[in-house]
C-alpha cells in the first residue's frame, strides 16, 4: 500500500515462472474486478454529474465522497454511455412512468393532464473547433518526444455553434406526476416522441387533456397531427411579451399611456376573449401612422395566426391553467448540465446528458438503475 498525490493505492506483486508463465486464476479474477466499474459507482457518478460544471469536477467529487479514483476521460465516456442507454430505454419504452392519466385528479374531480413542448438551443462543437483541437493534441504529442497510441478517427463537427433540441413534458395539475422527453431530432421526431409519451401515460383516458405552448406553429401542427388533444392554448405570458414589444415600439419605454394600453388589452384578452380584443386592436391600429402602424400590424398578424389558441375565458372557466411556465422551467432544468461557460458538445452526447436529466425529473431514476442489463457491467 502506498500514497500517490494524497490518494491511497494498493500495490500487488505478480510472480513469474519461466516454465509456466505468470497467469494465475487469482490474478485473472482480480484483473477482471479492477476493470469493472460497479453499478453503484456508475449511478453515483451520474448523480454527481447532474450538478457539476465539468467532468473534472465530477471526478474530484467522486474521489472526495467515495474515494473512487476515475480519470476525467473515463468518467466522461461512462456518463455519456449511461445517458445514451437511458435515451434508448425511453425511445423503446423500456422505461415507462408508473402513473397514467387516470391518476391525475384535479380539484374539480376530473382527470386532467397538461402537455407542453418547446425548443431549446444547445452549444455544439463545430467542425472548425474539432480540427483546431485535434491539431493542438498532435502538437502536444510531438513535444513529448515518444511514440503515442494513434488518435481515434476524427468525428465531423456541427455546422453551427448552436442547435435546437426539443423537450416534451406531460404533467398533472400539482406536478406530482411528471414525464419528460428530449430529442435532438426535427419537428417530426418530436411529434413521434410526444405520441409515444402520450400512449405510455394513456393520455386518451384523461377527461381533460390541455396543451399549453408558446405559439410556435410546428408544435401546434404536431399536436394536431398526432391527435393528442384538441385543447391547445397560447401561453398568456408569451402573448403579453409580444404585446410589450409593440408597446415600446409605439409608445416608448416610459410612457404611462402605453402601460395603460397594455393593461387594458391583456385584461380584455384574459376576461373577454379573442373577439373583443381583436376589435380593440383593429380600432387602435386605424389611429396609427408610419412605423407605429407597422408595429401594430405585426401584433395583429401574430394574434390572427393564433386565433384558435387564444381561449383564456374558456380555460379559466374550466379551471385550466393558461401559462406554460412549468414547461419553460423544465427546459432550463433539462439543459442545465449542457449549458454554461466554455461548454461545447457533440449532438449525441448533449442529448445523452439531457436524457439523464429527463430521467431524474420523470421520477424514473430508480427504475433505470434497478433494471440494468447485467451484460453492461
Amino acid at each position: 500500500m502506498l500514497t500517490v498525490n494524497g490518494r491511497i493505492c494498493l500495490r500487488r506483486v505478480r510472480w513469474h515462472c519461466p516454465q509456466e508463465g505468470s497467469q494465475t486464476l487469482t490474478d485473472q479474477l482480480l484483473d477482471a474486478t479492477e476493470r469493472t466499474i460497479s453499478e453503484g459507482v456508475r449511478e453515483m457518478a451520474c448523480r454527481l454529474n447532474q450538478d457539476a460544471s465539468s467532468f473534472r469536477k465530477t471526478a474530484d467529487n467522486l474521489w472526495r465522497t467515495a474515494h473512487v479514483c476515475v480519470s476525467k476521460e473515463t468518467l466522461r465516456q461512462l456518463i455519456e454511455g449511461e445517458g445514451k442507454a437511458v435515451l434508448r430505454g425511453l425511445q423503446q419504452s423500456a422505461l415507462s412512468p408508473t402513473w397514467s392519466a387516470v391518476d391525475c385528479t384535479s380539484e374539480q374531480a376530473t382527470t386532467r393532464v397538461y402537455l407542453g413542448c418547446d425548443g431549446v438551443k444547445v452549444p455544439l462543437v463545430t467542425d472548425q473547433e474539432k480540427q483546431k483541437r485535434r491539431k493542438h493534441i498532435r502538437q502536444k504529442r510531438c513535444r513529448r518526444g515518444r511514440k503515442c497510441k494513434p488518435l481515434p478517427r476524427a468525428k465531423t463537427g456541427a455546422d453551427h455553434a448552436y442547435k435546437e433540441f426539443k423537450v416534451g413534458y406531460f404533467y398533472d395539475e400539482t406536478k406530482q406526476y411528471r414525464y419528460v422527453g428530449v430529442t435532438s431530432g426535427n419537428h417530426e421526431a418530436t411529434g413521434r416522441m410526444l405520441r409515444r409519451m402520450g400512449d405510455q401515460i394513456e393520455l386518451g383516458r384523461a377527461e381533460e387533456a390541455v396543451a399549453l405552448i408558446d405559439g410556435a406553429p410546428w408544435i401546434r401542427h404536431q399536436i394536431q397531427y398526432h391527435h393528442l388533444t384538441p385543447h391547445i392554448g397560447l401561453d398568456f405570458y408569451h402573448l403579453q411579451d409580444y404585446a410589450q414589444k409593440t408597446r415600446r415600439a409605439v409608445f416608448g419605454e416610459e410612457s404611462e399611456e402605453g402601460r395603460r394600453w397594455l393593461g387594458n388589452l391583456m385584461h380584455t384578452f384574459k376576461h373577454e376573449g379573442y373577439d373583443a380584443a381583436w376589435d380593440q386592436l383593429t380600432e387602435w391600429h386605424k389611429s396609427l401612422r408610419g412605423k407605429k402602424r407597422e408595429a401594430a400590424g405585426r401584433l395583429l398578424q401574430y394574434v390572427a395566426e393564433r386565433h384558435g389558441m387564444i381561449r383564456y375565458p374558456e380555460f379559466r372557466q374550466k379551471h385550466w391553467q393558461i401559462g406554460s411556465g412549468p414547461t419553460e422551467s423544465e427546459c432550463k432544468t433539462t439543459t442545465s448540465r449542457v449549458k454554461g461557460r466554455g461548454r461545447r458538445w457533440d449532438a449525441a452526447n448533449a442529448e445523452a446528458m439531457m436524457a439523464l436529466a429527463a430521467l431524474h425529473d420523470s421520477g424514473l431514476w430508480n427504475q433505470h438503475w434497478q433494471n440494468l442489463d447485467p451484460q453492461r457491467n
